[in-house]
């Protein structure tokens, strides 16, 4: 069975759209892309390198595959990560019909959760997500996400597309990994821990009984 890992770069207030530039993705006219790069520096490269350390192939959501296909495969065989990316197969889940151009590319289309769940049970590295905001809500929602890498950064974007959405299913995390960048970047690795346990910090209630014989005692003061 393989696992799927999900990597994201978000703000304090969760949103996680453009993080690598301004013309990234402009969606619902979204002005702050490129804001993780003032907050770059090289422990978050290693966090980085870390997540890429392990055999993986990619989960994308259709505009991030684009984004990538359109800057990975220019960058040489002297970037290690992109001889990686373009080395490892893409799954894309799409509704699209245009041709996937990057190499080793695989659409996932029509239901994607049954796709996803799908791959899920089948043998091979892990499936690593990274970005795919939409794609992310569909996995959460069929609670399909094994771990979670997050990088989350000290700002508030407002507006935006967020990594949680009102459909992700509930359930307990456990914090497996954690530092903290030069620039107060926070980057955790989160583990899935089980179900939701709740409990109360309210004052217990006495029963009518134990009123009563309060009450009594009082009296026979």
């Amino acid at each position: 069975m393989r696992k799927i890992v999900a990597g994201a770069f978000v703000s304090l207030d969760g949103v996680m759209q453009a993080p690598g530039g301004p013309e990234e993705d402009p969606t619902g006219g979204f002005e702050h892309g490129g804001w993780t790069v003032p907050y770059w520096d090289e422990p978050m490269g290693q966090f980085m390198d870390e997540c890429f350390s392990k055999p993986f192939d990619l989960l994308l959501g259709r505009r991030t595959y684009e984004i990538f296909a359109a800057h990975w495969p220019f960058v040489g065989d002297d970037d290690p990560i992109g001889r990686v990316f373009n080395e490892v197969t893409k799954y894309v889940a799409t509704s699209s019909t245009s041709p996937l151009t990057w190499n080793n590319s695989v659409a996932l289309t029509g239901d994607v959760a049954a796709e996803v769940a799908r791959l899920k049970q089948g043998d091979g590295p892990v499936l690593l997500t990274q970005g795919s905001s939409v794609l992310l809500q569909t996995l959460l929602a069929h609670d399909l996400i094994d771990e979670l890498r997050l990088l989350t950064f000290p700002l508030i974007l407002g507006p935006g597309k967020k990594l949680f959405g009102p459909g992700a299913k509930a359930g307990a995390l456990r914090l497996a990994e954690s530092s903290v960048s030069t620039t107060g970047v926070s980057m955790s690795v989160y583990a899935r821990a089980g179900a939701v346990t709740t409990g109360t910090f309210a004052l217990p209630q006495s029963s009518d009984a134990e009123r009563a014989r309060r009450e009594k005692m009082k009296g026979e003061g």
